[in-house]
């Protein structure tokens, strides 16, 4: 079966003098209950790092990774490991770094050898157990002066240095653009390509402050919304994914490492859209995970207008997205 699943966020962005989360027992025996295989781990160096001493890294935070790892092995989950701020660059606040990814050889080489490093500690591990997602959401062509080659050339460099320690281990990478753009130039990798369940954004994003374009929006409709020159509806979502398939055809797996709807969105309108997106995606027989089990892209309490709850194994539960994914598995 493809992977299904959701992102817990235990590792995601550092706050000073705040240690990682703990491990959510409570929330993985439910998903291991219904018949899900699958968490993503979004990870933030900063953890690990001080003052950007990219290569001294802390290795006692590593043990909540560590953790986090027995407890899928327990249940049969597949850990997916991500890098979500890594040295010299995040999609989120990357002026924060004092290196850049795509430019400076510093953050290159650190990029490198943060994944030698795990490599390292997870040798050996089988790889339906673990994977690691090289790096989350890729910036658009021409953002902080990435382009399609430097980009291919820090992947295909971390891949082999991963390979060359542990030539089994599953690699996944997001595609360029904040993961929806497609990347044929790395199908010849051996990798799982990711792509992104967020578009149309006007609906997923809706009134989400940190997305620029949400400002002065109106209140979405699905079908029908007008963004970006298109009409969106379940053709013009097939359509988006076209790269994808032509990707796919070349004999790369591709998964939806993240995908969801942000809760002011009413709940009916996201309804619609969500029926579209995991037909096609079965349709594919393309595995996905939404960003947040609990929280505002969800199924616990997310919070949007018009949703219905029930108490469902210790939680309350958005019972129609819950039953909708899980018959949009294949």
């Amino acid at each position: 079966m493809p992977h299904y699943g959701f992102n817990f966020l235990w590792m995601f962005s550092f706050q000073p003098g705040h240690a990682p989360g703990q491990v959510d027992r409570k929330a993985l025996d439910f998903l291991a209950e219904l018949g899900f295989n699958f968490i993503r781990i979004p990870t933030d160096y900063r953890f690990w790092t001080r003052d950007f001493d990219y290569f001294h890294p802390d290795e006692s935070v590593f043990h909540y990774l560590d953790t986090y790892l027995e407890a899928c092995q327990s249940r049969g989950l597949q850990m997916c490991l991500n890098s979500h701020r890594t040295p010299g660059y995040c999609i989120n606040r990357p002026d924060l770094e004092r290196h850049n990814l795509w430019i400076d050889q510093a953050a290159q080489d650190a990029f490198v050898f943060l994944w030698e490093t795990f490599a390292r500690r997870y040798q050996g591990i089988p790889p339906e157990q673990l994977s690691f997602d090289l790096l989350n959401e890729p910036p658009n062509v021409g953002d902080r002066g990435m382009t399609r080659e430097n980009h291919a050339a820090v992947i295909r460099r971390a891949a082999a240095a991963i390979r060359a320690i542990d030539p089994g281990r599953e690699i996944v990478i997001d595609g360029i653009g904040g993961g929806g753009t497609a990347i044929p130039e790395l199908a010849d990798l051996g990798v799982i390509h990711s792509g992104r369940g967020y578009t149309p954004m006007p609906v997923s994003h809706f009134g989400a402050s940190w997305w620029a374009g949400s400002a002065g929006l109106p209140v979405p409709i699905y079908p029908g919304l007008e963004w970006n020159g298109k009409r969106w509806d379940q053709d013009a979502l097939r359509e988006f994914y076209q790269p994808w398939r032509e990707v796919e055809a070349q004999g790369v797996k591709v998964h939806i490492g993240e995908c969801g709807c942000f809760n002011r969105t009413p709940d009916d309108v996201a309804m619609r859209w969500f029926t579209d997106l995991f037909s096609l995606y079965r349709e594919f027989g393309w595995g996905f995970a939404l960003w947040n089990f609990e929280g505002p892209f969800g199924i616990v309490e997310h919070g949007r207008p018009g949703a219905v709850y029930e108490s469902f194994h210790g939680y309350q539960v958005d019972r129609a997205l819950l039953a909708l994914i899980l018959e949009s598995r294949v």
